[in-house]
């Protein structure tokens, strides 16, 4: 265990993003570590715009920031949406990068992602692989924005002294995720899918390519845990990859999941998408040397995924049944709904 030079109990941190997977869980972290957790509100504050973050972050004046905020999407949402993806993450994180340097905050966390790294890097990547050969094509917008992150991170060290360091997480997962077939990501849309068929009755449900990549796939409250962890114990320039270390091929994924929802249909390959990276599996080995290693196993993990999302379908059904229903039904089911808001 790595000795902490930047304890967080009892300091004022903000995260952005705090409405999203990894936001809430970093949360969650926070609270139990005794932090005055800070969050910008919305409306009020745009993550995109210097002037809104830099008048927010000096009347706060933070001690810590962990930059969660971005725009984030499976495959699809790259591919249909490049300018959001690059323009959206790169004003997110200069804004509040900056922002941090001139309220004079402390020390900054920025998250990044596993896709910075060159489609054909060596596997298990290792951070020294960043930059060292062309990147995925269906996410190389987002991936452009996030390297940008890390040499902003860099270059904020050198030049002004500033404690800022850079996470690359491998995939995520967890309560809280995106769950919108349009924008998902890989385990999202198939358990979303996969609900869908077993409560329709259908007999199939289409995977997007081929089934043989291989991923590497994180529990969202694992990745809290190390970010608020390395907070505490790391500071350097290079980024440092936090992952489980182990892959697993897209067709396994989808039987775990089936297995997990309970759905007994086939599963039908579409060769026709697109497939990404051959393989991403993280070299965690720096972050062991620091102390810290992933404690969440991916079937339990998954299932507590399912859990939450079933629940939340459960409860979006139960009010368009009502609002649907009757003047009886809707009588009935207003002071559930108005306890909600």
């Amino acid at each position: 265990m790595a000795d902490r030079d930047f304890p967080l109990e009892g300091k004022r941190v903000f995260v952005a993003g705090h409405r999203g997977m990894v936001g809430s869980a970093v949360n969650r972290v926070l609270r139990q570590r005794g932090c005055e957790v800070l969050t910008a509100p919305r409306p009020g504050v745009d993550l995109r715009r210097q002037e809104e973050v830099e008048r927010w972050m000096r009347s706060e004046q933070p001690d810590a920031v962990f930059l969660a905020a971005a725009r984030v999407g499976g495959i699809k949402a790259n591919s249909t949406r490049p300018a959001e993806f690059i323009y959206d993450n790169l004003a997110i994180q200069s804004a509040v990068i900056e922002s941090a340097r001139r309220a004079g905050v402390g020390k900054l966390l920025f998250l990044g992602s596993s896709c910075i790294y060159p489609k054909m890097a060596s596997q298990p990547i290792v951070e020294g692989a960043l930059l060292t050969g062309p990147l995925e094509p269906t996410n190389e917008w987002y991936a452009v924005a996030k390297i940008a992150g890390i040499k902003l991170c860099q270059a904020y060290r050198r030049q002004y002294g500033c404690n800022y360091i850079s996470l690359m997480p491998t995939n995520l997962y967890g309560p809280g995720d995106n769950f919108n077939l349009q924008s998902a990501h890989v385990i999202p849309a198939l358990m979303h899918k996969m609900h869908r068929a077993k409560v329709s009755g259908s007999p199939e449900v289409v995977v997007w390519g081929s089934g043989t990549p291989r991923r590497e796939f994180l529990h969202v409250d694992d990745l809290a845990d190390a970010a608020v962890y390395l907070m505490e114990v790391y500071s350097g320039e290079e980024q440092i990859n936090v992952g489980t270390g182990r892959d697993i091929t897209i067709a396994d994924l989808a039987l775990t999941i089936r297995e997990v929802t309970g759905f007994h249909g086939r599963l039908a390959y579409d060769r026709s998408k697109p497939d990404g990276t051959p393989r991403k599996c993280l070299d965690v080995t720096r972050l062991a040397r620091l102390g810290w290693r992933a404690k969440t196993d991916l079937r339990r993990g998954l299932a507590d995924t399912y859990r939450w999302f079933a629940g939340a379908e459960d409860a979006s059904t139960d009010r368009a049944v009502s609002l649907r229903g009757n003047d009886r039904t809707l009588s009935r089911h207003r002071p559930s709904e108005s306890s909600g808001h």
